[in-house]
């Protein structure tokens, strides 16, 4: 049942990924992608697999130290459990890079590689993502700064 479960987290999100990366200007697309609610069966997923080891859960998340989140994943439910969480977690990272990447304007064919990357390797993807945001914010405020004329011989500050 663990097996599945695992399985499950992540099969729990693809379509929602699937959407944004190959359906980015559907409407639909749009209206799922702004409910927070996407990742509520993976979190009744994440419950099924943690309340049974919620013992040790606790113990490694109330006194984190590497020791205890080993024992943790050790057993198969909180390896589990832990997939879930890092499942919901990055659809709600790409769920949030998805509509901020139409907000401002970044082609699909930019933003479902992106989003392809955070599916695998999160901290990725949603660095690369926060440096492309970046550009265009650096851009406009280069652009809107007031030019003020050079006085010669005089310092600017």
């Amino acid at each position: 049942m663990t097996g599945f479960l695992f399985e499950l987290s992540f099969y729990l999100a693809a379509p929602v990924w699937l959407l944004m990366i190959f359906a980015p200007g559907w409407r639909t697309t749009a209206r799922i992608t702004a409910s927070p609610l996407t990742v509520v069966p993976i979190l009744a997923v994440y419950t099924a697999m943690a309340l049974p080891v919620f013992p040790e859960l606790w113990a490694a998340v109330s006194r984190p130290d590497i020791d205890g989140f080993r024992e943790l994943l050790v057993l198969a439910n909180g390896a589990g459990a832990i997939w879930a969480q890092v499942i919901a977690w990055d659809l709600l990272i790409g769920q949030w890079m998805y509509r901020e990447a139409r907000r401002i304007g970044i082609h699909p064919l930019v933003t479902g590689p992106l989003l392809v990357l955070t599916i695998l390797l999160s901290p990725f993807g949603l660095l690369l993502f926060l440096l492309l945001r970046a550009v265009p914010a650096m851009r406009r405020s280069n652009r809107d700064q007031p030019r003020s004329p050079a006085v010669s011989g005089s310092m600017p500050f």
